[in-house]
């Protein structure tokens, strides 16, 4: 099959490499454009530019697919399919219908809940018990097109939306490998999403990261629990220099009651509004190791009886 691949974050890498073992014709990958990083602000492709480069795939980084330009450019490539894995720019419809098999979405959610910018996110935010992949065929709706095949798995107690997103990786370069095998054969069928059930995962935003205490011990370990580790759900507390920034990257519901946000012993035990939660990984904003509760209250001289903001 002649592709065009279009992925821009480490999610989409393995979905890269799968097809491109599967011996099929990589004619372009489309990309972000590289963005400034790191302390001296260099410019760093994405995680799908550098790997596309490294197999000798050409790449391209339009800032528009909107233009006569681009539309020229995508057209010329002869694509029998574009796949497209959270590559972070909407397709006009000019452009989804080029390719003759149109354009398949790798989605990282069970359509159609949790449709949007943040699905794996906001799975672990609102409890879910599974979550999963799906091959979509892409509409100009946001994600409302219908569905050829999904995988799922079990989202267990504490785990973090970085352990979800690394599980769907390798689980959604299996699908979409298979996806286009059926395609091939011309034997890949479509489902219409189910119009009940439609949930949106809006993007996350830095003001919901701050960690309300008064919330139920449940809520307040998903929220933590699916923020991390980006952008990381955070308390202030007075470490010895006044208050700083603390982000925690793991968390348990727990035994214990007292006033919300107060710390009720050396092992990392928090009040909530109803219940406690247990801190088990915790990071200084700014700082780079990550350290357990203990070891954390151990070493910011921190006691019960101590107040998180």
């Amino acid at each position: 099959m002649r592709i065009v691949f279009m992925g821009t974050p480490d999610f989409a890498v393995p979905t890269l490499d799968r097809l491109h073992a599967d011996g099929h014709d990589i004619v372009a990958v489309y990309t972000r454009a590289p963005a400034k990083a790191g302390r001296g602000m260099a410019l760093k492709p994405s995680p799908v530019h550098a790997r596309a480069e490294a197999l000798g795939l050409p790449v391209l980084t339009p800032s528009t697919l909107k233009s006569e330009e681009a539309f020229e450019t995508f057209a010329g490539h002869g694509a029998d399919v574009a796949v497209v894995v959270a590559y972070g720019m909407l397709l006009p419809q000019k452009i989804l219908d080029v390719p003759r098999f149109g354009c398949l979405n790798l989605h990282g959610s069970l359509l159609p809940r949790w449709r949007g910018a943040a699905p794996i996110q906001r799975a672990v935010m609102a409890g879910d018990a599974e979550s999963g992949v799906g091959v979509m065929r892409m509409e100009a709706g946001l994600d409302t097109g219908p569905v050829a095949m999904e995988a799922r798995l079990t989202i267990t107690e504490g785990m973090t939306a970085g352990e979800l997103h690394d599980r769907l990786m390798p689980l959604g370069a299996d699908l979409m490998g298979r996806a286009i095998q059926a395609l091939e054969r011309e034997g890949l069928t479509f489902t219409p999403q189910a119009t009940e059930g439609v949930v949106y995962a809006h993007k996350i935003t830095n003001e919901e990261a701050r960690i309300d205490w008064s919330r139920q011990a449940e809520e307040v370990a998903r929220h933590i629990n699916g923020l991390s580790p980006f952008p990381g759900a955070y308390f202030e507390a007075d470490l010895g220099k006044g208050p700083e920034r603390v982000k925690v990257l793991r968390a348990l519901a727990h035994d214990g009651s007292g006033t919300p946000g107060t710390l009720l012993d050396a092992a990392g035990t928090v009040a909530c509004g109803t219940g406690a939660v247990r801190l088990l990984e915790l990071r200084r904003a700014g700082k780079g190791g990550v350290a357990s509760g203990e070891e954390f209250l151990r070493g910011a001289r921190l006691a019960a009886g101590a107040s998180f903001a």
